[in-house]
Order: C-alpha cells, then sequence, then structure tokens
C-alpha cells in the first residue's frame, strides 16, 4: 500500500483543496460545514502523474439512509426504494480527511479509474469551476 503523503489543505472559496504527493483534490463542501463531518460532497481530482482530471459525488452510508428515508415521505425516488448517482462513492466514515484517505486507498488498490469519472474537455484545469462545467 503506497497511501498519499498530503502536502496542504487549504481553502480557495468555495472550494477546499487537498494537495498530496499523487493528486490534488478539490473539495465544495457546503457554506459552513464543519470539514470533519461532511457526509454528501462533490470532489475533483487532478492526478499529479498524468494531469487527467475526474469527479465524484461522495456520500457516507449514513447520508444515503438520510436521503432515502426522506424521499420515503416525499415520494421522490418511487418514495425512497432507490438511490442512483451517476459518479457516486458511498464511503463509511464522514469527513474531508477520511473521503481523501479513501481517494488514496482507491489509487493505491487500482480501482481509481473504475469508481471516479473521468473529466474530458477542460478549458482550464486548474479552475474547478470549468471542471464543473465539463460534468
Amino acid at each position: 500500500m503506497v497511501n498519499s503523503e498530503v502536502y496542504e489543505r487549504s481553502w480557495d472559496e468555495p472550494w477546499y483543496r487537498v494537495r498530496t504527493d499523487r493528486f490534488v483534490a478539490s473539495f465544495l463542501p457546503g457554506d459552513g460545514e464543519d470539514l470533519d463531518e461532511v457526509c454528501n460532497v462533490d470532489v475533483f481530482v487532478q492526478l499529479t502523474a498524468d494531469g487527467s482530471r475526474w469527479s465524484a459525488t461522495v456520500f457516507t452510508l449514513a447520508e444515503v439512509q438520510r436521503l432515502m428515508e426522506r424521499w420515503a415521505q416525499t415520494g421522490e425516488e418511487q418514495g425512497g426504494r432507490y438511490f442512483w448517482c451517476s459518479d457516486g462513492l458511498i464511503v463509511r466514515d464522514p469527513g474531508i480527511d477520511n473521503m481523501t484517505q479513501v481517494l488514496s486507498g482507491l489509487l493505491d488498490s487500482g480501482d481509481f479509474s473504475q469508481i471516479l469519472q473521468r473529466i474530458d474537455d477542460v478549458e482550464d484545469p486548474e479552475d474547478p469551476e470549468d471542471l464543473e462545467d465539463a460534468k
């Protein structure tokens, strides 16, 4: 297991960026959300090795349960009978640090490119707004 060394964590409003030796992950948490409690977040990842860009929406298992229970009340998604997200990644534990560790583990295991969605045709790879537009 290689894992990734985190070099920097910083805000670049509205993005929270985590830079490691293998990737830069740009998370989009809610305004004022506690980073240790994030349970539903979009993330854009740029790999250091080849510059490729990837996206996912990361949910905790508890957040999926909460959404399905709410939908059971509102009638959405057939009354909460299913959950679907084209670029979804479900993790057990909340928090940006945990999600970063999961991303690193996916690289270690070789599963990263099977789970995250590759983003092509992005004007500026340093600008997450361009990444969002390409999604």
